[in-house]
């Protein structure tokens, strides 16, 4: 029985290591970047452009699903950048796996499409987007494609709102971190994206964080929707005592 072919971009990043070598023995993967990846996995990489839509195309071939991780992730970038790193790039990946027939795309936004709000709000997902910078407004507009072709096209999409994704060793891991309310750990995020794969919706936008005792992003709507069921807490990893509750934080009900 053929592997399901999955490509993902952005592999050679951080969280494209981290599932290339989750993934690496499960699925039929092509990867794609701006750089050769450390770790390939011995599948195929190819050197590409993600905002040049005519060179990007045949890497779209007989693909199930589509891991969108690469763009530029800098909460300082120029406009310059951003317009061809996230906005063309995210048009050109949507429309590609639409054209391409692909039956899904899981889009790696951020936490920063929403953080322009206070830090004692707990955001859900209902919310109206509230991005504290060009970079986060990048990534609402990439939430938007994913609603477009999900409902329009019926290409199934996924958003996928992260957090800070941490090691457990991290030595920010303490409890003075002001990130602990949105960290997601490795080991979550792989289960993240897992339940992202295993599930049959439409269309969803979810948060990414880890079981931390205070989450600034609300997750139950992945527990409910997607089966995601996070194991760490950042602040047991950072040492902070049970029951302390750092005042600019707001509880997860």
């Amino acid at each position: 029985m053929n592997k399901p072919r999955v490509l993902i971009t952005g592999s050679s990043g951080r969280i494209g290591q981290a599932l290339i070598k989750h993934w690496h023995e499960r699925f039929d993967l092509v990867l794609t970047d701006k750089r050769p990846p450390e770790f390939s996995g011995g599948f195929p990489f190819f050197e590409a452009n993600l905002a040049k839509l005519e060179t990007i195309q045949p890497l779209f071939k007989d693909v199930h699903t589509v891991i969108h991780l690469a763009n530029d992730a800098s909460t300082r970038a120029s406009w310059e950048s951003l317009l061809q790193n996230n906005m063309m790039a995210n048009y050109n990946v949507f429309e590609s796996a639409f054209q391409a027939g692909c039956k899904r795309v899981i889009f790696a936004s951020s936490v920063n499409s929403v953080a322009g709000y206070p830090a004692d709000v707990q955001v859900k997902t209902s919310m109206p987007v509230a991005p504290p910078n060009l970079y986060g407004a990048t990534k609402a507009w990439g939430e938007a494609l994913g609603r477009f072709y999900a409902d329009q096209k019926g290409l199934s999409s996924i958003c996928l709102r992260l957090g800070w994704v941490t090691k457990k060793d991290n030595p920010y891991l303490k409890p003075e971190f002001p990130l602990l309310d949105i960290a997601l750990t490795y080991d979550d995020l792989l289960r993240l994206f897992d339940a992202c794969l295993n599930s049959n919706i439409q269309f969803g936008l979810f948060h990414g964080t880890s079981d931390n005792r205070f989450k600034r992003l609300d997750i139950s709507d992945a527990r409910q929707i997607l089966g995601y069921e996070p194991q760490d807490d950042a602040y047991v990893l950072a040492g902070v005592v049970s029951g302390e509750r750092p005042d600019h934080l707001f509880e997860s009900r």
